[in-house]
């Protein structure tokens, strides 16, 4: 065990002992920093009322202490510190691959969904074995779509949708969006959000946990790049959540500088202009769009 996860304490888990849990077909894991117990709770609630959900971990990176988690039907661990996104939800991606977990959801805290979709979910999973991770279309609050499926990002992209002007960068943005398909057929996107990815456990075995020299942001583009090279990576728009999409970045300087930093780690892992495999990706996604409008599908 490293330093932190030496002061964690796994409290209690929902439904099922540890020794049962091969025969579960999915759990959830959540990250908790400073949210309401209320906001929690209201989600739990909402996942013990889906069938297919096994265990919920919630894994607290808080500094303030809540005893009301306890008594909640959930796997509770709190770290004695910020131990990052990524890490944190591979506490929970750990046990459900030594649980031999068919899925496993990354969900954040702030989202609202029917509990049917998780059946519809896993259903779509089983009959397509070739499918690594997914995600269902994503609204706000107020029912405007979310464009959460991107091209693999180029640093260009990062500049312009974090700096430049939104008029400005309205056509590359289009693009790197790819909001000319619609948003409304299925389709295998290289980048899919970490607010809500459904995982293969089997997928996660091949390529690996999230990479934990992120703290903050990346993550999700990281492990969908390489769950992509290997599955497919689904946008599945036949089901929908909420989510309120703080955006924190754009409102606290602690959090861009966060981002900045995480992003140079993002370009040299990846590679900053020399990337052939990002262009060679980016181009097959581009590609499906345009078969689907020759075919007039979109």
């Amino acid at each position: 065990m490293d330093k932190e996860t030496n002061h964690q304490h796994a409290i209690r888990s929902n439904k099922e002992t540890q020794t049962d849990h091969n025969i579960g077909n999915l759990n959830v894991s959540i990250v908790r920093f400073e949210q309401p117990f209320e906001m929690i709770a209201s989600l739990v609630a909402l996942l013990m009322q889906s069938s297919v959900v096994q265990t919920i971990f919630l894994i607290d990176n808080s500094a303030t202490d809540e005893p009301r988690f306890l008594s909640l039907p959930i796997q509770y661990t709190k770290n004695d510190h910020n131990i990052g996104f990524g890490r944190a939800h591979n506490i929970a991606l750990k046990k459900s691959i030594n649980y031999n977990t068919r899925f496993h959801v990354v969900m954040n805290p702030d989202v609202i969904f029917e509990p049917e979709i998780l059946h519809k979910i896993v259903d779509f999973m089983l009959e397509n074995p070739t499918v690594g991770a997914l995600m269902p279309k994503v609204f706000y609050p107020n029912g405007n779509l979310q464009y959460l499926c991107k091209l693999l990002p180029t640093p260009i992209d990062v500049f312009m949708k974090r700096f430049i002007p939104k008029q400005w960068a309205a056509k590359r943005m289009n693009q790197f969006q790819l909001k000319e398909w619609g948003y409304d057929k299925i389709l295998n996107v290289p980048y899919l959000s970490g607010c809500f990815m459904v995982l293969r456990t089997q997928a996660i075995k091949e390529v690996g946990l999230f990479d934990e020299q992120f703290f903050l942001y990346p993550e999700d583009i990281d492990l969908s790049r390489r769950i992509h090279e290997q599955y497919e990576t689904i946008f599945y728009p036949q089901v929908s959540i909420v989510h309120t999409h703080e955006q924190g970045s754009y409102k606290n300087l602690k959090l861009l500088v966060i981002h900045v930093i995480n992003m140079i780690r993002y370009f040299n892992k990846w590679g900053w202009i020399n990337d052939d495999k990002r262009k060679q990706i980016n181009r097959q996604t581009l590609d499906q769009i345009l078969t689907f409008k020759n075919q007039n599908i979109l």
